[in-house]
């Protein structure tokens, strides 16, 4: 236990008498100075796990809707702990009126930090197809709320503090350390509980409301409990009512959650939502389907498959690279089945090994009606087996020399999570399972917008030892642009095409097996025109992309 400090001399700023306010006169308190002691830090662990959880909701939604984690990550933290800051300097004037001041503080932490996930999305939904300035309001509204956040987690530490010497005077090295270690076990607990148990049982929007109802009763009580004797009547009342009207609105939206989010995919995919739901890894999300409208697959709010024009894109993909030996195929990724589809439309295939991370995804595959028609159940043909795990640790211990082609249909690279399954050691251990005359393909994203990104997945292929020839393939405006982030195509200004790399030991070049099977949208000479387009829009001299040093732009 930390001994109280000597009694300080007459005059020091430590020695006040009933004149000069409440700052430092001792408080009558409802329960022992010990308790009292306990119960402000165990409010500190509370209202440091509230705000931790508040950042990562923050980094995690912006990262779900606009993409890029990293570019997320940094601006969120950077810009919260800069307002924490400044926080903690305004502060200071609210010194005399600690308790009232820590109640509003709470009172308004609650409301923006349990808001926050609903009101991001909330912008992204209804106005991220509007354009003009409408197209960076997600954005300035994440730095908003990382502003005002980090302004209020700010002032708690110096309003603490002062209530906690009221309670029982110590030295303030003492009184830091004991806060600091409150404050850090708090933010541990917080940050184990987002990913373990927030997210998955109730979700990102849910988990907000609910931390902060949690922060605004522990706040609330705290103070009407512990200090009340230090609060006028009338601002009494008017914590009271604060706190009642953030629960009203908390509690509101909790209830109102489902059909918001019901409301925000109707503004964003139309009313055609057929299935919605979180798998382990992400969100999945099937439109249309049925009465002649086309299947739409969303991962994780972006465009994967487009009924319109997936046959063009999976064509595309698989049937160049088929020409030669291919009796053993292993596809990574491709947990919708389309690819494999293709590739067993040739007949001297006898095996074919899918690893895909998302199991959720494989099952959607299997037992969506218009999914599984659309995949023509290649998942359930005999020659398939399926694994779910991740493509890079799954590479790291299979066999060599053990597959004749390899089909890499991956997330694009610009979304963080997947630069690892672009980077030069990823391509090192493909290589290392391609037999002798064994080709890779590899899905580089679109070229038309991001001819940089394009042109460093053939740099890094040929860095891990591959020779390699890139084709470009147009499609139909989906209405959806293709790449890492979730903008609409009319608001982007992408016009829709995929990117390919054909790999091998030795010079590849994109043609169509001779006596496999004919794809309705492809034919040697468009091939051929494809590479040539490709060509056109070469970015030279640009270094590989390794894990220490990813390169994609996002």
């Amino acid at each position: 236990m930390i001994e109280p400090q000597a009694p300080a001399p007459p005059g020091s700023a430590d020695c006040r008498d009933g004149s000069d306010g409440d700052a430092g006169s001792a408080l009558r308190l409802p329960v022992r100075q010990g308790t009292g002691r306990f119960l402000v830090l165990a409010g500190v662990f509370v209202c440091a796990a509230c705000g931790l959880v508040y950042e990562l909701e923050l980094v995690a939604l912006a990262t779900y809707l606009m993409g890029d984690s990293v570019t997320q990550a940094s601006v969120v933290l950077s810009v919260m702990v800069f307002a924490m800051g400044i926080g903690s300097l305004a502060a200071k004037r609210l010194r005399r009126h600690a308790a009232a001041g820590f109640g509003a503080v709470e009172a308004a932490l609650a409301l923006v930090g349990g808001c926050s996930a609903m009101a991001l999305y909330a912008v992204f939904a209804w106005t991220g197809d509007w354009g003009g300035l409408w197209a960076s309001g997600p954005r300035a509204l994440l730095v908003a709320f990382s502003l005002a956040t980090g302004l209020l987690i700010g002032a708690e530490v110096p309003l603490l503090m002062e209530l906690i010497q009221r309670i029982h005077r110590q030295d303030a090295g003492g009184a830091v350390a004991d806060l600091s270690a409150a404050d850090y076990v708090g933010a541990l607990v917080g940050g184990l509980a987002f990913p373990f148990l927030l997210l998955p049982l109730l979700g990102q929007l849910t988990g907000a409301l609910i931390t902060g109802a949690v922060n605004a009763v522990v706040g609330g009580a705290l103070v009407l409990g512990l200090f009340r004797q230090d609060l006028t009547p009338r601002a009494r009342r008017m914590l009271v009512t604060a706190n009642v009207c953030v629960l009203a609105v908390l509690g509101s939206a909790a209830v109102l959650v489902d059909d918001f989010e019901r409301a925000a995919r109707h503004a964003m995919y139309g009313a055609d939502v057929r299935v919605a739901l979180h798998t382990d890894v992400q969100e999945v999300l099937l439109t249309g389907g049925s009465g002649g409208r086309p299947l739409n697959l969303f991962l994780d709010g972006r465009l994967r498959v487009s009924g319109r024009d997936e046959l063009r894109y999976h064509e595309a993909l698989v049937h160049p690279a088929m020409n030669g030996p291919h009796a053993r195929v292993l596809v990574l990724g491709g947990g919708d089945g389309l690819a494999v589809r293709e590739v067993l439309r040739h007949s001297g295939v006898r095996r074919v090994h899918v690893v895909e991370l998302d199991g959720g995804l494989v099952r959607l595959a299997r037992r969506d009606r218009a999914l599984s028609a659309l995949n023509a159940h290649s998942l359930d043909d005999p020659r398939v087996r399926v694994t779910t795990a991740d493509a890079f640790d799954w590479l790291r211990s299979a066999p060599r020399a053990a597959y004749d082609v390899v089909v890499s249909d991956l997330p694009h690279p610009g979304i963080t999570a997947s630069t690892k399954l672009y980077s030069q050691e990823f391509y090192g251990l493909a290589r290392r399972v391609l037999a002798p005359g064994g080709r890779l393909v590899v899905h580089g994203g679109t070229v038309a917008s991001r001819p940089r990104d394009f042109w460093t997945v053939d740099a890094t292929l040929r860095a891990a030892g591959f020779d390699t020839a890139a084709y470009r393939v147009r499609g139909r405006r989906a209405g959806y642009a293709p790449g890492p982030d979730r903008s609409s195509v009319d608001t982007a200004h992408v016009h829709r095409d995929w990117g390919f790399v054909l790999a091998g030991r030795y010079a590849p070049e994109p043609r169509l097996d001779p006596s496999g099977p004919r794809p309705d949208t492809l034919t040697d000479a468009s091939l051929a025109a494809d590479v040539r387009a490709a060509e056109d829009t070469r970015v030279r001299g640009l270094p590989p992309s390794t894990l220490p040093h990813p390169r994609y732009t996002g």
